[in-house]
């Protein structure tokens, strides 16, 4: 028992003294190719082994001879595993560096392209987390091209949209001025149309802005269901009958929810004025709430003919507002983008879908 144990002591020292030289080679070569960090670790398990048969030959008083033939031995096995460690090393290296080109040409805008070839799995796990990326890269490139679309024409319909009124005032002021207007209280009357509209134009761009910049503050409060549609539909009802629209409300079922008031108030009446704006005269605006499984959905259906299914995911983006046909004369195409900013800020989501004779437009909010 005493031999056996000296025997692994004698090793022991040998291999820890081969491993320590190996662990400080590493460390000044940590910085260098995968190949030479291989063929480093393969060194120091061969000379680790040599190290310790050498410790314990010696110590055990081995001829010449079969010293030598020992060493020989350890030496073809350090030629070996040299050789594999290169080798294997250099194919780890050619596919990282395939999947560094690929990142690269992913990195300077372009789509990532899995490399050809087998590599190791980790290689392969980053290779498809980097395709992942890719793709929502993608997506989101999509999405901010088409917000500059939209961006692009906000600005040039809001810009159209306050020259004309602009224009309007100005004319009627000159005319007040130059003491010309037969009639000047129809002036100031259509003057204060005008300066309403383009408060409303400007409310909603400041709507806008604080809904995009994050600033919104909600002051939920629990408050039933059919006393928000209630006030709403009271609100929409001089304009329905301006436009010749029939209300319809008597699906709304008493459902708390916990939401801000006036912010909710904003929605409902937003698409309510959308709708009867695009229902022709002698149409129907029909309101409804339910309890569903996802939440408190109310929906809003007009008569509009329905929009196009390309145009479906575009419905909510700032500054869409379909077709010139389809276009009402107010408005700047930012009502269903307060819409979509606000329900999402109570935890809820806006959706829009074709039905018969129109389209139905639903809010979902979570339940009180």
């Amino acid at each position: 028992m005493t031999d056996v144990l000296l025997i692994a002591l004698f090793a022991f020292l040998g291999a820890a003294a081969a491993g320590l030289l190996g662990a400080g080679v590493l460390r000044l070569l940590r910085h260098r190719s995968l190949v030479v960090s291989l063929s480093v670790v393969a060194g120091v398990a061969v000379a680790a082994m040599l190290a310790g048969t050498l410790t314990v030959a010696w110590a055990m008083f081995l001829s010449p001879h079969d010293l030598y033939v020992v060493t020989t031995v350890v030496a073809m096995a350090a030629l070996i595993s040299l050789a594999t460690a290169i080798l294997l090393g250099r194919w780890v290296a050619d596919r990282s560096r395939e999947l560094t080109l690929a990142t690269r040409s992913f990195g300077d805008g372009g789509t990532f392209a899995v490399p050809a070839g087998q590599p190791t799995a980790e290689l392969a796990a980053l290779a498809r987390e980097l395709a992942a990326t890719s793709a929502k890269l993608d997506s989101s490139r999509e999405r901010e091209r088409a917000l500059e679309t939209s961006r692009r024409e906000l600005v040039a319909w809001i810009s159209h949209d306050l020259r004309t009124p602009l224009a309007g005032l100005r004319a009627m002021a000159e005319a007040l001025e130059d003491g010309m207007a037969a009639d000047s209280g129809r002036y100031l009357r259509q003057i204060r149309t005008e300066v309403e509209r383009m408060n409303g134009m400007v409310g909603d761009l400041f709507e806008l802005s604080r809904i995009q910049a994050g600033s919104l503050t909600l002051e939920p409060a629990r408050i039933s269901l059919d006393e928000l549609v209630g006030d709403a539909l009271a609100g929409a009802d001089p304009l329905a009958r301006e436009h010749g629209v029939r209300l319809v409300g008597d699906r709304i079922d008493e459902v708390p929810v916990e939401v801000d008031g006036k912010e909710m108030s904003r929605v409902l009446g937003n698409l309510l004025v959308n709708a009867i704006r695009r229902t022709p005269p002698d149409g129907t605006v029909a309101v409804a709430a339910h309890r569903s499984d996802g939440g408190v959905v109310v929906s809003v259906t007009d008569g509009c003919g329905g929009i196009p299914e390309e145009d479906l995911p575009r419905v909510f983006d700032t500054g869409w507002r379909g077709s010139h046909a389809r276009t009402p004369p107010a408005g700047a195409g930012l009502g269903l983008a307060i819409v979509r900013g606000i329900v999402e800020a109570h935890a809820g989501r806006a959706e829009v879908r074709n039905v018969r004779g129109g389209c139905c437009f639903s809010v979902t909010l979570p339940t009180a």
